[in-house]
């Protein structure tokens, strides 16, 4: 399983990154919260991964920290729950924010994740509470105790990208293109029409 990768950053197409290891180009998928944290092009990047092997495809996801791939791979434990659906779950809302919606059993909150119907949100309050309470919950805090951190905006792209990046998330075309363009600003860059469309989603 490859758990790590340390190289220097190709390409940024949201939600995913292209990312140089040793002469090898792997394609990693991250939720947007922490794409926002990736440096610049050309610069040095050290992902967690998880790799997802399918009998038609091969996927890695990729985090900064591995608490939010601790909380990537709960998630997945949960029935109804896969990888591309924790994935729009883990970039509409930071780790912290998942855990207080969750420990606060805010339902309705949860129902507005793309993909999460009510069932499925009764069913992360029911199952994630008790991991965050059971023996492995120190995996969801960071090295001083706190949630996991809201992360910023550092890179740019355009309105089309923000789209894409968008329906790559689980949200459909039309519901798309309605997000950026309730919260489109003039010269905004990709990321930060992705975190405002994200935002007023919730």
């Amino acid at each position: 399983m490859i758990g790590l990768l340390k190289g220097n950053i190709l390409e940024k197409q949201p939600p995913q990154v292209l990312l140089e290891a040793k002469g090898v180009g792997y394609e990693v998928y991250m939720p947007m919260t922490c794409f926002y944290q990736l440096p610049e092009l050309g610069q040095e990047a050290i992902v967690f991964t998880h790799f997802v092997v399918r009998e038609d495809v091969q996927l890695l996801y990729g985090f900064n920290d591995k608490q939010e791939r601790a909380l990537f791979r709960e998630l997945i434990k949960v029935n109804g729950v896969g990888p591309k659906l924790a994935l729009a779950i883990l970039s509409d809302m930071s780790a912290q924010q998942f855990v207080s919606a969750v420990e606060h059993e805010e339902i309705t909150t949860l129902i507005k994740l793309p993909g999460v119907g009510k069932k499925t949100a009764e069913r992360l309050v029911v199952e994630m509470k008790d991991r965050f309470k059971g023996p492995n919950g120190d995996l969801f805090t960071n090295s001083s105790g706190r949630s996991l951190p809201a992360t910023t905006v550092q890179t740019a792209d355009n309105d089309t990208e923000a789209v894409s990046a968008l329906v790559a998330l689980g949200y459909k075309p039309q519901e798309a293109s309605r997000m950026v363009g309730k919260i489109a600003k003039s010269g905004a860059d990709c990321e930060t029409l992705i975190r405002d469309a994200l935002r007023a989603a919730l």
